[in-house]
């Protein structure tokens, strides 16, 4: 006889863990499936060389104080019953948006960037406030919002586009699925979570947030089963039934919370849709570099540059490897609090899945010429941000599109998920819900939250 649950969970990332704690506070029987032998998803880390590496986390948006009980990140820990004081955090320097001709340079008050725009753009502040006035009053993480394109709305209060593109480039990199624009809703969320409250960075980065996550659902007698794919979602009468697990077993239950994407649940369907969720194009390559020096010796205080080199920020999938002309430049040293003994350089640029994983199917010699070629670049990208050249690289590793495909199962190694996305969670199978990327909510704090959302508006909807 198999076992029954009262929701099965697929996939141990952020929203499936935050969903797993949040429906066991309320006696809820809850199993998490996960695939691979770690938790975390797209926002988990890795090791090399007896060194631990992030993966995801530049930074942690929506920084909170202790004191700012409203924001949040707060709210959020306090439906998790985790204390805020246990991440540690740590707000960032500055972050710079790098363009051909212009600079704005933002930190965690709104303030710093007010003044930016008020000298390099005197003709858009009056707009620019106006726009402001309307994301602080917009509700963003409404169900029932109607999709509308940003660059359309912003539009309406600033003319220039030279402005337009460096408030969008942090944005769109940091949670678009959308090529060149995003939906206004999402819009707003990383607007406030970037510029209104900003970047932070818990102690010993992302592995204490999975760490925390773990803790409290081991508290809460929520079972995860590693190395378990759900090969099947099981369905009768449009109702779903259960799950098949690594091909052969078979797993009851009431409903389910899948975390792995739109597509890719779909896809597992044992009765498949008329219609198809579109794959997302963003992907990344990633460049983590470990050296002698930290960055403020090398002359970078900056904690995140968003780097780009053309008049226009080309926000898509490109026709070649990976985008040479943008490019996310981290320094994890340059949160306020430097816990890390070496110096960290972090370069992401937009990539192409498909051109990679030719150069994969070619073989390993030519996948790893292609991967030097990324870190040459991120070399020279380097050197544009104004790092100085003296000093040792002591280790370094790259990864692509393909390696987020072998990780994370993701379709095109997407990491924004599909373009389609379903606001309210819901599926045309009754008891089968999307939370995380494809729900809409993105980013580490808005994947805790797609999962406490939807654990809260589907299953604990009569007990809350």
């Amino acid at each position: 006889m198999s076992k029954k649950y009262d929701c099965i969970i697929i996939g141990a990332g952020m929203s499936g863990l935050a969903a797993g704690i949040r429906l066991a506070m309320y006696d809820k029987k809850i199993l998490i499936l996960e695939k691979h032998t770690i938790t975390g998803g797209l926002n988990s880390y890795y090791s090399r060389g007896k060194r631990k590496f992030d993966v995801g986390l530049h930074a942690l948006t929506n920084f909170v104080s202790p004191h700012d009980k409203g924001k949040p990140f707060n709210k959020l820990m306090k439906q998790l019953r985790i204390p805020l004081g246990e991440f540690k955090l740590s707000p960032q320097n500055y972050s710079l948006i790098r363009f051909p001709d212009k600079t704005l340079k933002f930190t965690n008050e709104i303030q710093e960037l007010l003044e930016e725009i008020t000298h390099h753009f005197p003709n858009e502040i009056d707009g620019f406030l106006k726009l402001l006035e309307l994301i602080k009053n917009f509700d963003e993480v409404n169900l029932s919002n109607e999709t509308v394109m940003a660059k359309t709305v912003v539009g309406h209060f600033i003319a220039d586009k030279a402005l337009i593109e460096m408030i969008f480039c942090p944005l769109l990199i940091y949670g678009s699925a959308w090529e060149n624009d995003m939906d206004f809703s999402q819009f707003v969320i990383m607007f406030k979570s970037i510029f209104l409250e900003g970047f932070g960075r818990p102690e010993g980065g992302v592995r204490t947030i999975i760490d925390l996550l773990l803790k409290k659902l081991e508290e809460c007698g929520v079972e995860i089963q590693f190395k378990s794919e759900v090969t099947k979602i099981i369905s009768s009468s449009a109702q779903v039934t259960g799950v098949e697990v690594n091909g052969d077993e078979v797993l009851e239950c009431e409903s389910i919370l899948s975390s792995i994407g739109l597509p890719e649940t779909m896809s597992a369907l044992d009765q498949k849709p008329i219609s198809t969720p579109r794959v997302g194009n963003l992907s990344f390559t990633e460049s983590i570099l470990i050296t002698d020096k930290k960055p403020r010796d090398l002359g970078i205080d900056a904690t995140i540059i968003f780097y780009n080199n053309r008049p226009e920020y080309l926000y898509q999938k490109p026709q070649t490897l990976f985008d040479r002309e943008s490019a996310v430049v981290c320094f994890p040293n340059n949160f306020q609090n430097d816990n890390l003994d070496e110096g960290v350089l972090r370069l992401t640029n937009i990539a192409n899945f498909e051109l990679w994983n030719e150069e994969l199917l070619k073989g390993k010699e030519f996948y790893k010429e292609k991967k030097q070629e990324v870190y040459n670049h991120s070399l020279s990208i380097l050197k544009n941000c104004g790092l100085q050249s003296n000093f040792e690289i002591r280790f370094k590793d790259i990864f692509t599109p393909t390696t987020i495909k072998r990780y994370t199962n993701h379709f095109g190694g997407t990491v924004y998920g599909s373009i389609d996305k379903s606001r309210n969670g819901r599926t045309h199978i009754e008891g089968l819900y999307i939370c995380g990327t494809d729900q809409g909510f993105l980013g580490i704090v808005g994947s805790m939250l797609s999962g406490i959302s939807m654990a809260n508006l589907h299953i604990l909807k009569g007990s809350l």
